[in-house]
């Protein structure tokens, strides 16, 4: 009987295990994948989190992570909105960011299986019976579920939000571009929206949302390009005047934000599998480092010990931090997507500066 297994290691099972691993506990991580590795994700994590990295020696200086101090918002039409951010981010590659997260857990002697995709969970009164698809079968007290935006597992589970089909897809690439160092971007298109800002060395990350229905017009993710997020002609410019970095975009298809619950089967959920932010900002990177830290400070501070009390602190926690945060940011997605709208968010945040922040500020936490 293992103490904690984790399922995903991405950012919140990543943070999550240091901690536990620090606190003497016997911590395993199941990753369908081999460090390091992309995933669709916009790279940009607001500064909320740093203080708590920087602590626990898990900041990455050595990677040289950029500073980003302003957002920008464009509209369909071209129409720009240049707002500061207070608080302020940095940009960093989660291909950068999870191996050094990963390779800080193995320091200290956190047991990865790697390439293992989990098949099945069972809880019984003393535990979890975890079984992958490789055939292993492991035992542990707790489950933590840090496995993404979507998985088997959520399958098995049966879970509310994997019943109703998401009509967005995600599509990542690396570029080399001339756009500002300092700089996050928003920018608008027909039914999507994209993001654009430096992470490591001399790269950009962009990332963008769309629905569906606009690859189903086109032939194939180029031509949606073309035809339609270059009406914005900021995103013509970047697209026909950078250099793409990669042999093929990274996509994702079904993103779901409709409500998840923390706690399904008494695993305990965190990062995208508990609840996920629409990328307004990008900010889910620091969301899932936060709900890792929570997590692990729950389960060290009860020693492990009375499930149902951590469980309930744990769901209060969750709730607690990030409730508000995910409505805010549902509601203000529905200001983009549309050329109408977006032009109108757009001159809103030109205009009326005190709302932007204010609304920026809501979907981002306090440093911690």
């Amino acid at each position: 009987m293992n103490d904690i297994i984790v399922i995903g290691g991405g950012l919140a099972g990543l943070v999550s295990a240091i901690a536990l691993r620090k606190a003497g506990y016997q911590v395993i991580v199941i990753e369908k994948k081999t460090y390091p590795f992309h995933r669709v994700c916009g790279e940009y994590i607001s500064n909320e989190v740093k203080p708590y990295l920087v602590k626990n020696n898990l900041f990455p200086d050595h990677l040289a992570p950029t500073q980003i101090n302003q957002f920008w918002l464009t509209a369909n039409s071209g129409n720009k909105a240049v707002i500061p951010l207070r608080m302020g981010a940095f940009g960093i590659s989660r291909y950068a960011l999870d191996l050094h997260l990963y390779q800080q857990a193995k320091a200290i002697g956190v047991e990865f299986h790697l390439k293992e995709t989990v098949s099945e969970v069972i809880y019984n009164n003393q535990g979890f019976d975890i079984t992958t698809l490789g055939g292993k079968e492991l035992q542990a007290k707790f489950v933590i579920g840090a496995f993404g935006k979507r998985s088997v597992i959520d399958k098995k589970l049966n879970r509310n939000f994997i019943q109703r089909k998401s009509p967005y897809i995600g599509v990542k690439y690396h570029i080399k571009t001339e756009f500002p160092n300092d700089v996050i971007a928003l920018h608008n298109f027909s039914e999507g929206y994209c993001g654009l800002s430096k992470i490591e060395g001399d790269r950009y990350n962009l990332c963008y949302l769309s629905h569906q229905k606009n690859l189903r017009t086109q032939e194939n993710i180029s031509e949606m390009e073309e035809n339609i997020l270059w009406q914005n002609p900021h995103l013509k410019s970047i697209f026909q005047n950078s250099d793409f970095l990669f042999d093929r975009p990274e996509v994702i298809n079904e993103i779901s934000f409709e409500k998840k619950h923390p706690i399904e089967n008494h695993i305990l959920m965190a990062g995208d599998a508990a609840g996920l932010i629409t990328p307004l900002c990008g900010n889910g990177m620091a969301m899932a480092i936060h709900a890792g830290k929570i997590l692990s400070d729950i389960l060290i501070n009860n020693d492990l010990k009375n499930r149902e009390l951590i469980e309930n602190t744990y769901l209060f926690a969750w709730e607690k931090m990030f409730r508000n945060r995910l409505w805010t940011g549902k509601k203000i997605q529905h200001l983009f997507g549309s050329p109408t709208l977006s032009n109108f968010a757009v001159s809103l945040a030109k205009y009326t500066r005190p709302i932007a922040s204010f609304m920026i500020e809501k979907t981002h936490g306090k440093p911690f």
